[in-house]
């Protein structure tokens, strides 16, 4: 099968590799069909490395995807072969502690596709993965609109994690792809207010029409200035998704007290800082993202329903061949790209 493949930093081949086979009794064996191109996979790209995990070349990265089922293994009952899915990229244990306690996003235990050590990536012609990250879309939504389901969920974890009050005042800070998928997963949750921040024009313009309350963009206006004279007893959630140290301290100056920042956000360096007096004295709680717990399903749904719009993120579309002019398109945040397509 084809794979495109990182062959060092900055540098992709289009290569031959095994195709997979079913082993398992609940493998399934995957048609990929579109592959969402993510900051963290362009973090891989860049640099080599998130924290720890450390890339060995040639490895096959990517992890948001959709697919049709090719065929399946003896005991899969979930799915069967020549249905679209959409693809939740983790593969816990089930059986370890963290599992037990409901939390398989942190289990001891975990794989996930495209992360060195873990799991092989989807930018490629096939992938087995277990039935039970296979969720059939059942015709409801579309291939491209199931491939956004991966960062839809994370999104819609971050809203249920945040616990937020009715009618809430909210700021998302960075309007990529995550901090627009906040910002529709919290409309649908009916926020009263959403303000959201962002350096990229094409991106500022997008969290207008997709119904954000106000956008500003940190290097024209004092971003946290503006927002206090609006809302001037603070925000009651603030959401990191642009993972940089500059948001994290707006997050914190933003909150009221007793308020919550939630970070979502990736950041490319191994520590952050706080300014421990106010986040003291304001007595925030500080809520850790770790990618999404049992909601892939909630977000098919909230497309399938019309709750939630993604279409508009979609705004490049490439060849598997493709795939490294679209990785650097991604990283250089160029030609208004929220999120690139990949077409195998």
């Amino acid at each position: 099968m084809k794979a495109v493949m990182l062959t060092g930093l900055e540098q992709m081949e289009l290569r031959e590799a095994p195709e997979p086979k079913i082993e398992k009794d609940t493998d399934v064996l995957l048609k990929i069909e579109r592959v969402g191109v993510c900051g963290s996979d362009v973090h891989y790209y860049e640099t080599g490395r998130i924290g720890s995990q450390v890339v060995e070349y040639p490895y096959i990265t990517g992890h948001e995807c959709a697919a049709t089922v090719k065929a399946v293994g003896k005991s899969v009952t979930r799915v069967k072969p020549g249905e679209a899915v959409a693809i939740d990229p983790a593969v816990s244990c089930y059986n370890c502690f963290q599992c037990k306690l409901g939390r398989e996003n942190t289990c001891y235990k975990l794989r996930f596709l495209g992360t060195p050590g873990q799991g092989t990536g989807c930018l490629c012609e096939y992938l087995v993965m277990p039935e039970e990250s296979c969720y059939p879309t059942n015709g409801a939504i579309t291939l491209e609109q199931a491939v956004m389901c991966e960062p839809l969920s994370i999104a819609a974890y971050s809203v249920q994690q945040a616990k937020l009050p009715e009618r809430a005042n909210i700021a998302i800070l960075g309007a990529g792809p995550i901090g627009l998928c906040t910002l529709v997963s919290a409309k649908a949750e009916n926020v009263k207010t959403c303000y959201m921040t962002e350096k990229i024009p094409e991106r500022i313009e997008a969290a207008r029409r997709a119904g954000a309350t106000w956008v500003g963009n940190p290097d024209e206006q004092d971003i946290v200035t503006e927002i206090l004279k609006q809302q001037p007893d603070g925000l009651d959630v603030a959401f990191e998704c642009a993972g940089q140290q500059e948001t994290i301290d707006q997050c914190v100056e933003l909150l009221r007290p007793g308020g919550t920042l939630i970070l979502t956000g990736i950041p490319r360096f191994d520590r952050i800082s706080l300014a421990i007096d106010l986040t003291r004295r304001k007595e925030l709680t500080i809520v850790n993202i770790r990618r999404q717990n049992q909601c892939t399903q909630k977000a098919i749904d909230l497309i399938a329903s019309g709750k939630v719009n993604v279409d508009f993120m979609i705004t490049h579309h490439f060849g598997l061949e493709q795939t490294q002019e679209a990785f650097d398109l991604v990283a250089g945040y160029r030609d208004g790209v929220v999120k690139a397509m990949i077409h195998l």
